[in-house]
């Protein structure tokens, strides 16, 4: 049975700013959790009172980074930042998303390794109707590696 989140986004999304597309995560349980987003204007990829049909996999992406977040935050750490590794079989049934409409995004995990390495299955829905469907592979480094300073000299 999934639990209402509690966190505020920007506590479990390592996004920031425009860079952050989803607005919350709704509820979520061991497997699974539910992002919302309503689009809007500032929205980093809207053209023309819509935003590409595309960028439903980095909404997808990023209710997979709150569920991690999530995750992390219920066990007492720190968030740390993942990488979105590819996709299987995207399917959208919409070449836009308008500005206004409100996105329901759901991930269920399918598997979790040891090493890092994870699927999930992801729908994105509008008005209670499925329009996009994927399964996203991600990545998150170990604890012990600090990706923090990835491309500094540090």
């Amino acid at each position: 049975m999934r639990t209402p989140i509690a966190f505020d986004i920007s506590e479990i999304v390592p996004h920031a700013d425009r860079m952050r597309l989803i607005d919350r995560a709704v509820e979520g349980d061991e497997e699974s959790l539910v992002a919302e987003v309503t689009l809007r204007e500032d929205c980093l990829f809207q053209e023309a009172g819509a935003v590409g049909g595309w960028v439903g996999i980095e909404f997808m992406a990023q209710a997979i980074a709150a569920y991690a977040g999530w995750r992390q935050r219920l066990q007492g750490e720190a968030q740390r930042m993942g990488f979105l590794l590819g996709t299987r079989k995207y399917e959208c049934s919409r070449p836009s998303f308008k500005v206004g409409e409100h996105l329901r995004i759901e991930v269920r995990r399918q598997f979790w390794t040891d090493n890092g390495m994870s699927q999930f299955d992801c729908t994105l829905g509008i008005g209670g109707e499925t329009v996009a469907t994927a399964a996203l592979t991600v990545f998150q480094p170990p604890a012990s590696m600090d990706v923090t300073k990835v491309g500094t000299d540090e």
